[in-house]
């Protein structure tokens, strides 16, 4: 059977895929007997589809190229799968519809193999274990607020198919370090092993770029953006008043920790703690005070606002406890006694790094900051450890413990910064705030109430929602925090303006600084890598470039109806 009449059938819904899942392989054929080639004893790889990233978009593509019938070779450059949910250590930020529509089916199902997996391994109370949208932390930021290692693991069991079938090689530890490239089309990427410091050759028909930083833009001679626009540009009613391409959002080193009540889990006192202690965020407006403090500034009207702390989730008053916030573990779901105390990330404002970029600079500034963000994040917690108040009038917790078993490292932190802003490929299509921005989208469109809706794109690939939420930047901007409406994801945002076979599935798709805000979370990134991996073995079958999809409304059609029966949602439905 030919790759079209494998498609074909898919997209007619005739129930090629064997298993209800959309993980599910397809069935056997001589298509997908394909394995991933390994040439030069293990020098040289190909495969139909190269994958530099495996965040959720960088899965999120490779699953779906697979179920269609290709190989793929995945590159991280960690030696965890998950990005910004694993390996950065960010429970998932998604919009309150999120259990039953506003992202791709498999997406969904990653999520219920989240709390599968703890039903199976860990001792939960009855309740917990019988409550179909089991929370395991009952963190207040997300519906599912887990553990990073056990998003890492999920991930790792839904590729266990695929990797022993070869249909897939995930190189971990291994980042991409240069490109060839003819013509506007990649031919092949060279990958380091970041432990031995041997090379590899990865070729393949189509390429995507789902590192965090769209570390292949520059590499491939991809055109790309940074930073913040101009208004006088974008038209853009949040956008600054001139172009700053350093200008990008804060990075965070995230990091767990639970609290053992009666003993003491102090750090050593880090060595930049005097420096981070005493560090007052030079913005515009003015930042709520010094950043190690219980305050800061409120995103949606920039004041100073009051945030409380407990680590026994006592509630402090009327502020946010941010013990709670992102807590992955809650006692109360769990067996009496099994857990000594709660467990939280830490991703707070208080360890939000501000004081450098890391786009676009050397690998010895990059470096830099980030271990400056670690001192940033250890001086908190030995802050938090000994001097922040206490509701008792003393003041520090040294009961709490930093948990390096969750993140997976020696040192207790993240394996990489989380990341929010990227480079952002020059695209055949841009979003701006016009078109998802809700204050904005009222004066374009004259609507208002219950009709306003944002743009409607006619290549729509995906829907997603969350609000403009920009935290304060290495520019030296505060909060940029307003109303988005829930959104679509445009095949243009997704296209290079030039080079042919290469494909953005992270933050490096064609948004702008401030539309970014709303489209770098986990369920769009998710989306996002979905569609570009069901875009390349449609161009494939057809014997066409991503743009002639877009646009030949026909092919678009096409590959919609594609999108729809392999569940991914193009439109949101009238009412959520």
């Amino acid at each position: 059977m030919k790759r079209r009449d494998f498609i074909g059938r898919v997209a007619l819904g005739s129930g090629t895929v064997v298993s209800t899942s959309l993980l599910g392989m397809s069935s056997p054929t001589r298509e997908n007997q394909k394995k991933v080639e390994i040439h030069e004893s293990g020098k040289k790889f190909q495969a139909d589809l190269i994958i530099a990233g495996a965040g959720l978009g960088g899965c999120a593509a490779a699953f779906a190229a697979m179920r269609n019938g290709l190989t793929v070779v995945l590159t991280e450059e960690t030696d965890w799968l998950g990005g910004q949910l694993s390996q950065q250590g960010v429970p998932p930020d998604e919009h309150q519809w999120i259990e039953t529509h506003g992202a791709p089916e498999l997406y969904r199902e990653f999520r219920e193999n989240v709390r599968a997996y703890y039903r199976r391994h860990y001792p939960l109370t009855a309740e917990a274990a019988a409550n179909e949208r089991l929370n395991p932390g009952n963190g207040s930021v997300s519906r599912l607020c887990h553990e990073p290692k056990v998003a890492h693991r999920v991930l790792e069991e839904m590729f266990a198919p695929y990797e022993s079938a070869r249909k897939i090689l995930i190189l971990k530890d291994h980042k991409v370090k240069s490109a060839a490239v003819n013509s506007n089309r990649v031919s092949e990427l060279t990958a380091r092993d970041l432990k031995s410091g041997r090379d590899c050759v990865l070729t393949g028909s189509y390429f995507v770029d789902a590192t965090e930083l769209g570390e292949l833009l520059p590499l491939t001679g991809t055109e790309y953006v940074t930073g913040s626009e101009a208004k006088a540009d974008t038209g853009e009613l949040h956008a600054g008043p001139v172009l700053r391409p350093d200008n990008n959002q804060a990075f965070t080193v995230c990091f767990a920790m639970d609290y053992v009540k009666g003993e003491d889990w102090t750090i050593p006192q880090p060595e930049d703690y005097d420096y981070w202690k005493n560090f007052r965020p030079q913005m515009d407006p003015p930042w709520a005070g010094k950043m190690l403090e219980l305050n800061y500034s409120n995103p949606r009207n920039l004041e100073p606002k009051e945030l409380g702390f407990h680590p026994e989730g006592i509630k402090t008053g009327e502020n946010l406890n941010l013990m709670l916030y992102r807590r992955i573990l809650h006692q109360d779901n769990f067996e009496a006694g099994f857990y000594q105390g709660d467990a939280t990330i830490v991703n707070w404002p208080q360890n939000d790094y501000v004081s450098g970029n890391i786009i676009d600079v050397s690998e010895a500034e990059f470096d830099k900051h980030v271990q400056a963000g670690k001192q940033q994040s250890l001086s908190l917690l030995y802050w938090l450890q000994t001097e922040a108040p206490r509701p008792d009038g003393g003041k520090g917790w040294p009961g709490l413990r930093l948990r390096n078993d969750m993140m997976g490292t020696a040192d207790g932190l993240a394996k990489y910064p989380y990341v929010r802003e990227s480079r952002r490929i020059k695209s055949k299509f841009t979003v701006l705030e016009e078109h998802v921005g809700a204050e904005q989208r009222a004066q374009v469109s004259g609507l208002s109430g219950e009709k306003l809706r944002s743009a409607p794109f006619f290549d729509s690939v995906g829907i997603g929602y969350y609000h403009i939420d920009l935290h304060p930047s290495s520019g030296g901007d505060n909060y940029i925090d307003f109303g988005s409406l829930p959104f679509q994801i445009p095949l243009g945002a997704l296209i290079p303006q030039k080079t042919e076979n290469l494909l953005p599935a992270n933050k490096n798709i064609g948004t702008t600084h401030i539309t970014n805000g709303c489209y770098r979370l986990h369920p769009v990134e998710w989306s996002i890598g979905e569609a570009v991996g069901m875009l390349v073995p449609f161009v494939l079958d057809r014997e066409v470039l991503p743009a002639s999809v877009r646009s030949d409304r026909s092919l678009l059609k096409d590959f919609q109806v594609f999108l729809h029966n392999q569940g991914v949602e193009t439109e949101w439905p009238d009412k959520n």
